[in-house]
């Protein structure tokens, strides 16, 4: 009776498994760095070789990145870097590009993303932008002049320039993203969106000085109202003790002429966010240090980790006898 009560409880456990892993299929999870980066005129602004900006991206270790400001004098240098580290790259126009060490599939339809193949039976969907920088709003508020911008005092003023200025890109972005939400496998959003984040900009953030006031800005809370999460502000969730300024590294911070803010971004759906650290060129400002930095930008990096799907071979043999 026990020899026939152990096998009952072994077929069982066996229907189990593949009841709650339909057709043979187990999960794995795999870990992957996602990476957002402005190179500053083609990695060329800077004044430091190209392969500098390829440094950048070695030394944090990133498995896919979205680029932007990749052209310099007609040059892509994104395809050089991609070249260089053997990796898949895609120009999106725009003056942005993704590149990987996994393939990039589909693109859609107005090139604001793709799906990259993790494996065979596994993808990912990963978009890439740079939306406009002006009118930028900080500088609005803070009175410092910028492309012929009004200043203005209010948040509400800053809401509505902020519409003005990139609310037309951001909702074509959306455009494409949405549908993939409802496809299998995790969607990530990077890029420098020229506009700080409402998590940033918060009432104890005002209170604290740190901002001049509490601003819902747009074109980050659409993108968290559908469902992403900033992965930095996700791992780092006191914005009053971590501010992860991405811009810029080329000013002080008490300059009269410039306000330092986080703008860089990399946003997740799907996934499960592990770290996220900024790129740059000090201890003082960035989590992994690379000197001379070669942009005005500090980079973004972000560890995930995803569901891989894999063949299950546990069933292939029949005649293997049950313990």
């Amino acid at each position: 009776m026990k020899i026939v009560n152990q096998v009952i409880l072994s077929t069982l456990l066996i229907l189990f498994s593949l009841i709650s892993s339909p057709l043979g299929i187990s999960e794995e999870e795999k870990v992957l760095r996602i990476m957002t980066f402005n190179i500053w005129v083609g990695g060329a602004a800077g004044g430091q070789p190209i392969e500098q900006t390829t440094e950048a991206i070695r030394k944090s270790k990133a498995d896919i990145v979205g680029m932007q400001e990749t052209i310099s004098k007609s040059k892509d240098s994104s395809k050089v870097i991609a070249d260089s580290l053997g990796w898949h790259h895609i120009a999106q126009g725009g003056n942005t590009s993704i590149i990987s060490r996994f393939p990039i599939q589909e693109i859609t339809p107005n090139k604001w993303g793709a799906s990259i193949n993790i494996d065979e039976s596994t993808k990912i969907h990963f978009f890439n932008v740079h939306f406009r920088p002006s009118p930028y709003q900080p500088y609005q508020l803070k009175g410092i002049p910028y492309g012929n911008a009004p200043f203005i005092k209010t948040a509400e003023e800053a809401i509505i320039w902020a519409n003005k200025s990139r609310g037309d890109q951001v909702d074509k972005l959306l455009n494409e993203v949405i549908p993939t939400l409802k496809l299998e496998g995790p969607v990530f959003i990077t890029g420098d969106f020229n506009e700080p984040s409402f998590q940033d900009w918060t009432k104890r953030a005002s209170e604290k000085k740190i901002v001049p006031l509490e601003v819902k800005f747009p074109a980050t809370s659409k993108v968290v109202n559908i469902g992403f999460t900033d992965t930095f502000r996700k791992v780092h969730k006191n914005e009053i003790k971590v501010r992860g300024y991405t811009w810029t590294n080329i000013t002080k911070p008490d300059d009269p002429n410039d306000f330092h803010d986080r703008i860089d971004f990399v946003f997740s759906k799907g996934a499960e966010i592990v770290d996220s650290q900024i790129v740059g060129e000090n201890n003082t400002n960035a989590h992994i240090v690379l000197s001379p930095w070669p942009s005005d930008h500090r980079a973004v990096v972000s560890t995930v980790k995803i569901k891989i799907k894999e063949n299950d071979t546990r069933f292939k043999s029949s005649s293997e006898p049950l313990k």
